[in-house]
């Protein structure tokens, strides 16, 4: 895609995103190749669901490796090229992240995704003598491959959102991708430290039962 658009991908050899030296060569791959980073979309994770009372340790630290370690470890490695450069940072929260959820096991997912909502904040306060800026896209049901094998299956108690969702329908990824060119886009110069919410108005109405 990013070829018939006309530009250039460089696939990275082996990566761990949540391995340090794994990410830290692979940042210097990408700099080696396009001359510095102009933008971080930290958007990879993984989860695993459980509650408290029944979701092994191992369960929740996977979870917090893989969705907020990776934004950490990646912003780390790119942060001297952005501050070059004055680039900017996206990352991707979650409602998750915002409130509780009364039909959803997700107890790692929430404190992960809570702390990627924190950590920007913390990075536009850092990189803004740098004029770097950082900002969060928050999610919130998507309609994906992924999603429709977990959370919108048929078995699932959340798979009739939509009816609840103002807008009346789950997003799409390119609700998601829409937001996060903006936020990276000259557009939002003056925009650092902003969690944008992408839910189609259900955390707006619906606070503390958020999917």
């Amino acid at each position: 895609m990013i070829a018939r658009a006309g530009g250039t991908a460089l696939t990275p050899g082996p990566l761990d995103v949540t391995d340090e030296e794994s990410v830290r060569s692979w940042v210097a791959e990408a700099v080696d190749a396009f001359g510095g980073v102009d933008i971080v979309y930290a958007n990879a994770g993984a989860v695993r669901f459980g509650t408290i009372d029944g979701q092994p340790y191992e369960d929740f630290a996977f979870t917090v490796r893989a969705e907020l370690d990776s934004v950490w470890l990646t912003v780390k490695a790119a942060w001297p090229h952005l501050v070059a450069g004055r680039g900017c940072v996206l990352t991707v929260g979650s409602t998750a992240g915002l409130t509780g959820s009364l039909t959803n096991r997700r107890t790692a997912h929430s404190a992960s995704k809570g702390g990627v909502i924190a950590l920007t904040r913390q990075l536009a306060a850092e990189g803004a003598p740098y004029g770097v800026r950082a900002n969060c896209v928050s999610p919130g049901m998507i309609d994906t491959e992924g999603s429709r094998a977990d959370l919108l299956a048929e078995d699932h108690p959340m798979r009739s959102i939509a009816r609840h969702i103002p807008l009346g329908r789950t997003g799409t990824p390119d609700d998601v991708v829409n937001a996060a060119v903006f936020l990276t886009s000259d557009e939002a110069s003056y925009i650092t430290g902003a969690n944008l919410v992408v839910d189609g108005g259900w955390s707006a109405v619906l606070p503390g039962a958020t999917p």
